[in-house]
């Protein structure tokens, strides 16, 4: 079927002329119907291609297509490859974490790409002006449905979806590889039989050989990696001396250069004919890579591929790879979600890996059926083979993936309750009777209809659902006043901040001991050890481990102190601690970005609690804490992390010339900042921005030196602010005991101190300042006052 029949006016959007007999056969469903669609296809069939079909009939209409895809790097591609769409003058839009939004693009869009994680944050947030876009999608297309079944992620695309659908009804096209449960998704979407479609092995355009290949143990896991290697190239030499290429899957970035490295040598030693070092104009190419190990490796035929290289790196790799240049690929699982990187063969080199938080794991059955499905070249073989490497003891689990695939399962019931307490602090369940309402637009539900017994269905279900129910009741999390419930401040904060509820009643726990240790006089018990130690101790990092060689680093910075930790929270604590000086132990840096961008968002939620439940000393101590986390800086040097502009290196070497708060850059100038080795026109910004942060002047007024026992006199005490405004936490202290606490947006503030004769000699009177959203010093000043 030609594109030109069907989409005149598209005809650009698409890299092909025909449509194949797969996507003919379900672009009826696409174009001529507004049904829901469901379609489950090998790899490499063509799947995006029925997409970007949605969103054609989509923008034909006036309408917003929102492209949800499974990876952050995916968004990136989506955004490059459709620039087709740009070229037919609508607009497309990548909505991500790491980007700055720009809600006036967003609402503008006509395509939208996000992350199944960035959707859930729109659509909790689909109220506010910044996310209120999301409302308008009038078609989403899910692009590999089946990471429903996805142990950390599955769960946010199945309360997304149906969140979504609540909110503006879009039409939704779920693609996926192949699934033998097919009907489950349908009937979660509502998607009727004559546009539900499995297409089977039959519409893979080259048949897949598909099999599982054992290896002999080695002394340790170091050597048996190497025997893997060698097991793999074993099945790769015979295609890669006919002339194919081989495409190796190994479980990190690291194993990627290593594995590369140990292979080139191998080939040589094998007498394998490789490599274009011969090419002139392909020489001069491999120069331009950024990567050294990479610029070598390519000439020899041999290149790897991960989320670490730069997208040029990456997306010369990848051409390479398409034209038979690089004949031997090492690459992590991102890949096979993403390019359309065929090869004649491919090999699962490692079916483990280590993940920081969880510690060794088995790969994902998905990962592991999308990967070899990537074998076969359309157009230049005949047969695609594929092998998992594995231990003798995981062979038949393997061998029966391969042979009966995967059912995709529902994982929202090991995170029920919190996605549950998330629905009721949106505002989206409100009595008792929404709560079933809620839970049947869900997979979870869905799922449990066709397979009863596995998910304790009917009566069992609604069971279920009232405990949890109670549960978030008994712990402080929702509100119940007869039928209607409501989700309490906590409730909120965690929703608001997607914590596991055991790790947001630490929070709350903590913010209750800082309420009592500053109306008991002893605030200074709670330091930044104290929120270091309850961040390594939340749930979120449960899993982590920590090898031998880690936990003598872990003593080395922590020391033998008992702890209530287990090894793998004292490891992450390790980690956070020497973090913030930027001196963590060599040992723990592979796992310590991970690690510190969790607890980074931990931190910050902490911070909030902290704000909220507790004396705002004790969000600015939090504030504080974050910075230097994320920054390895000293704590007198923290402060000028509040200045727009001054991340850790230019902190670092401010601090080394001894400028360590915003008031000494003010003092010290554009001059001072040169001096320091800031360039003049950073300098002036630094400068300019530090001008910026609030200035606090503290006027004790006509403040009495002494007075006599028995005494009472009251007085007041004036806190205003020379420079930018600020939200700031005042407090009054009496020999340590808290007086008056209260927020206040400086401005100026007047506070009544009341001065009495009691049973003291004298009586030290201190203001503090502090400032919970920025990490500058609290402002303190006293008054002693003697009692005569």
């Amino acid at each position: 079927m030609a594109v030109e029949e069907v989409l005149p006016d598209f005809v650009g959007a698409f890299p092909f002329e025909r449509f194949n007999e797969m996507q003919s056969a379900a672009l009826p469903a696409l174009l001529n119907r507004e049904d829901n669609v469901v379609v489950s296809a090998p790899t490499a069939s063509g799947k995006t291609a029925l997409a970007e079909l949605a969103i054609c009939k989509t923008l034909a209409e006036g309408g917003t297509a929102l492209f949800l895809a499974p990876l952050r790097a995916l968004t990136n591609e989506k955004e490059s490859e459709w620039e087709r769409f740009e070229e037919l003058g609508y607009s497309v839009y990548v909505v991500t974490g790491e980007r700055d939004l720009s809600p006036r693009r967003a609402e503008r869009a006509d395509i939208l790409v996000m992350t199944p994680e960035k959707a859930d944050s729109a659509t909790r947030k689909h109220e506010t002006a910044r996310y209120s876009f999301i409302t308008d999608v009038d078609c989403c297309v899910i692009d590999e449905v089946h990471l429903l079944d996805s142990d950390r992620r599955g769960a946010v695309l199945e309360v997304t979806v149906s969140r979504l659908r609540r909110l503006c009804d879009p039409r939704v096209v779920a693609l996926s590889a192949t699934m033998p449960n097919i009907d489950d998704v349908a009937d979660w979407l509502d998607a009727p039989g004559d546009t539900t479609f499995a297409f089977g092995e039959e519409f893979r355009p080259v048949p897949l050989n598909a099999d599982v290949k054992t290896y002999s143990h080695g002394e340790n896991a170091f050597a048996d990696k190497y025997r893997r290697l060698y097991r793999a190239l074993d099945l790769a030499e015979p295609h890669i001396r006919d002339e194919g290429q081989a495409l190796v899957f190994v479980s990190s970035r690291q194993d990627t250069v290593q594995a590369a490295k140990k292979a080139r040598d191998e080939l040589t030693e094998r007498d394998i004919p490789m490599g274009a070092r011969g090419d002139y104009d392909f020489h001069n190419d491999a120069a331009d890579l950024s990567n050294d190990t990479l610029r070598q490796s390519v000439l020899d035929g041999v290149g790897f591929h991960h989320a670490g290289l730069s997208r040029e790196d990456k997306n010369r790799v990848e051409e390479w790879f398409k034209q038979g240049k690089i004949q031997l690929l090492f690459s992590t699982s991102t890949l096979a979600w993403g390019v359309n990187l065929p090869a004649r063969c491919v090999v699962i080199r490692d079916t483990k890996l280590h993940d920081p938080l969880e510690g060794e794991v088995d790969m994902s059955p998905l990962d592991v059926l999308q990967m070899l499905g990537r074998a076969g070249r359309p157009g230049y073989d005949d047969m695609g083979y594929a092998w998992v490497v594995c231990d003798r003891s995981d062979a038949d689990k393997y061998r029966r993936l391969l042979r009966d695939g995967k059912e995709i399962e529902s994982r929202l019931a090991g995170e029920l309750d919190a996605h549950l307490n998330a629905e009721i602090a949106l505002g989206t369940i409100r009595d008792i009777d929404d709560v079933m309402s809620w839970l049947e637009t869900t997979f979870y539900y869905a799922r449990a209809k066709s397979a009863p017994d596995a998910y304790d269905a009917g009566s069992a279900l609604r069971e279920r659902v009232s405990n949890e129910l109670s549960q978030l009741v008994a712990d402080g999390f929702v509100e119940r006043d007869g039928l209607r419930i409501e989700a309490t401040r906590l409730g909120q904060l965690a929703s608001k901040f997607y914590l596991r509820l055991e790790t947001a009643r630490r929070f709350a726990d903590l913010a209750e001991r800082c309420e009592a240790a500053a109306s008991e006089g002893d605030a200074d018990r709670i330091d930044a050890e104290t929120l270091l130690s309850t961040v390594a101790g939340a749930t979120e990092f449960d899993s982590v481990s920590a090898r031998s060689d880690e936990q003598d680093a872990v003593t080395a910075v922590l020391g033998d102190a008992p702890d209530e930790l287990d090894a793998g929270q004292r490891k992450v604590l390790a980690i956070l601690r020497s973090g913030m000086t930027g001196t963590t132990p060599t040992e723990l840096k592979s796992d310590a970005w991970v690690i510190r961008q969790n607890a980074l968002r931990l931190l910050a939620a902490l911070r909030e609690f902290l704000d909220n439940l507790a004396p705002g000393r004790f969000a600015n101590l939090a504030c504080r804490v974050e910075a230097r986390v994320e920054h390895g800086i000293s704590d007198d040097a923290v402060g000028l992390t509040a200045i727009d502009g001054v991340g850790s290196g230019r902190a670092g070497k401010l601090a080394a010339a001894g400028l360590s708060s915003p008031g000494d850059i003010v003092r010290a100038g554009v001059s001072g900042l040169v001096s320091a080795g800031l360039s003049e026109g950073v300098a002036e910004q630094v400068v300019s921005n530090a001008r910026d942060l609030p200035v606090v002047v503290v006027d004790w007024g006509e403040f009495p030196d002494a007075i006599a026992a028995g005494d009472h006199d009251m007085r007041e005490v004036t806190v205003a602010n020379n420079g930018g405004g600020a939200r700031a936490g005042l407090r009054v202290t009496v020999n340590g005991r808290e007086m008056t606490a209260k927020p206040a947006y400086l401005g100026q503030t007047n506070l009544p101190v009341a001065v009495f004769g009691a049973d003291a000699d004298e009586l030290t009177f201190t203001v503090e300042v502090t400032f919970p959203d920025q990490p500058l010093d609290p402002v303190t000043s006293t008054r002693t006052v003697s009692v005569e």
